[in-house]
């Protein structure tokens, strides 16, 4: 599982950052399959695979229903063995549709150029992978089952040597809970444009997945908001809103330089589904909001071919959640202003009753109080919009702030208060709830300069996540860095809070050691059980009248966390948990490569 961080963006990529007015950044891709990916795999009930057909068409589909169907192999293989639709599945026929079934068809080196996105819709993890298809076969297989004995259903069975890969972030995904189920697929249209049922399979989505090329890579995406979010312009042409995410902009980076798309609707609870093949425009700021009113950048696609597949799918999914991420559906113009439909939206508000600065220079509790109440779990998040109060508009640039070109100013905060009522009863939930945050960014700015007297109020768009740390019999370890100790702090009541059962490492600056100290007094028994790392510079203060401040039963060292403070832990661990920042994360998970590290993204 060796792999490099030194992938180049491509022209199209580079295209992009410069008409969005994207600062200066790496390329995160991998060139090889990442410890993250590698337990992805493992663990994915799903798996959306792209390739190109024999006239260089991109198609996507949507493979599996229960977990580890794909699994590594070793040295970056892939192994996939799942059930899949060979007469009608445009990747299949891409792949092995010219084999004789039983036969194993080899891709010789340079071809079967395939990528695909690993995803499981209830944790709202994806990781992203591209590669060449090694080899290949489709088989009919029995399937014994009590509702239907002697059921025959295709298998394909396929190895994909991995050179990329890429975790990508949660926002926008929509709760399934996927379980498998038998294809019996039937092809109900094919033609240049959408057919009645196709039509009305995108009004209803609330996701779709997209593949799209260059001459030497691939890349296969999903895009999720509410259902409805995909317009559909004529039988023949249909838009998408690009919402802010996380700007590395590879599908349209492919598109710049090739316009060819596909893209693929499942229908979650019949098993249908849509594929479609075509071309893309990308629209640009004033372009983009002539055709959707609202929105700084969108997709156009043309379609040269729809195929209606029913009951195409090897699995059913049950709708859970929505992203709490998803705005209101931008509607054409064509549909009529948009601005009612905004304003009619009735949505709870959380108000700021209380800001407590924790003797540091840039982190502080807030109080919100929800008139309605708000039920929560500890360790679950919330999501709050704040554009009422920061969003002036659509603006082509904004040199001054480039950064936050096209943000939606949507911000998901750890809960760090603990729910009264933690038995699912109380219906109304609480009527208040904290959050504990850095200063950093537009959203935290706006919140630090706020008096509690001045009302603030913001929508609260939902409440979720399930990072719940669980102890073993052994050791439990949680690693933070800085204010990433939150998603523990708001959990700390229901856990063992005694060194042989839990253990602590804590990264955080010197400078706000006022922090660690409100955080070891709110909660008692957390500094037996922590190491704390203190970085920075010490000079400016006296750490001898520091260590007087802080718990006498606390270990605190003045320099970074190292590897061996991790090796240390041994092999009495039950569990590792993970919640830092993107540098103190990646060396965390090369120190722990192999393990299974259960990590909460500050990028959410």
């Amino acid at each position: 599982m060796a792999f490099s961080m030194a992938m180049p963006w491509n022209a199209g990529e580079e295209k992009m950052h410069k008409l969005l007015r994207i600062p200066a950044q790496d390329n995160p891709t991998s060139t090889g399959l990442t410890p993250q990916a590698f337990f992805m795999f493992q663990r994915a009930p799903l798996l959306a695979l792209g390739t190109l057909d024999a006239e260089s068409r991109p198609w996507t589909t949507l493979w599996g229903g229960e977990p580890a169907f794909s699994e590594p192999l070793g040295e970056g293989f892939i192994g996939t063995r799942t059930f899949v639709d060979g007469k009608n599945d445009p990747v299949v026929r891409a792949l092995v549709g010219d084999a004789e079934k039983e036969a194993i068809l080899q891709s010789k080196e340079g071809l079967k150029l395939v990528a695909g996105l690993a995803i499981d819709l209830m944790t709202r993890k994806r990781v992203k992978i591209a590669g060449r298809m090694i080899a290949g076969t489709l088989r009919d297989m029995n399937v014994d089952a009590e509702s239907r004995p002697g059921t025959k259903q295709e298998q394909i069975q396929l190895v994909t040597k991995i050179t990329q890969s890429l975790g990508n972030c949660p926002k926008y995904l929509n709760q399934y809970e996927i379980q498998p189920a038998f294809i019996a697929a039937e092809l109900a249209s094919q033609s240049s444009w959408l057919s009645e049922k196709g039509q009305a399979l995108i009004a209803n989505s609330d996701m779709f997945f997209l593949v799209t090329s260059t001459e030497d890579d691939m890349d296969v995406n999903h895009r999720g908001g509410p259902p409805g979010f995909v317009r559909i312009i004529s039988p023949t042409q249909i838009a998408y809103p690009e919402y802010s995410g996380n700007r590395l902009y590879q599908s349209l980076g492919n598109l710049q330089l090739n316009s060819k798309i596909g893209v693929t609707f499942p229908n979650y609870k019949t098993g249908d589904v849509l594929y479609t093949t075509g071309t893309a425009e990308i629209l640009v700021g004033a372009d983009a909001a002539a055709l959707l009113p609202g929105s700084n950048l969108a997709v156009k696609i043309t379609i040269d071919e729809a195929r209606y597949v029913a009951h195409g799918l090897p699995f059913r999914g049950t709708r859970k959640q929505p992203s709490p991420y998803n705005p209101l559906v931008r509607r054409l113009t064509t549909e009529g202003n948009i601005k009612a439909s905004l304003l009619s939206e009735q949505r709870r508000a959380a108000h700021l009753i209380q800001k407590t600065i924790l003797e540091s220079p840039s982190i502080a509790r807030f109080t919100f109080s929800v008139p309605d109440g708000i039920a929560y779990k500890p360790g679950q998040w919330v999501a709050l919009d704040f554009s009422h109060e920061l969003d002036v508009g659509y603006e082509h640039m904004r040199d001054n702030d480039p950064s936050s070109l096209n943000d939606d100013f949507v911000r998901t905060f750890t809960i760090t208060s603990v729910p009264k009522s933690c038995d699912g009863k109380d219906q109304k939930g609480e009527k208040v709830f904290d959050i504990t945050i850095r200063r950093i960014g537009p959203v935290t700015n706006l919140l630090f300069r706020q008096d509690t007297e001045g009302g603030l109020e913001v929508p609260i768009l939902g409440v979720g996540g399930d990072f719940n740390i669980r102890q073993g019999p052994n050791v439990t370890t949680f690693i933070a860095g800085g204010v990433g100790i939150t998603p523990l702090l708001a959990q700390l009541h229901t856990l063992h809070r005694t060194p042989d059962r839990l253990s602590v490492l804590w990264s955080v600056r010197v400078a706000d050691a006022g922090f660690v100290r409100d955080s070891f007094t709110r909660y008692p028994g957390l500094a037996g059980c922590t190491t704390v790392f203190f970085t920075g510079d010490t000079a400016p203060y006296n750490m001898t009248a520091l260590w007087d401040l802080l718990p006498t039963e606390a270990s605190m060292v003045e320099r970074r966390m190292e590897r061996s403070d991790v090796e240390r832990m041994g092999q009495d661990v039950d569990r590792w948990y993970l919640c830092a920042g993107k540098a103190l994360k990646g060396e965390v998970l090369a120190w722990l490569e192999g393990k299974e590290v259960l990590c909460e993204d500050f990028v959410y």
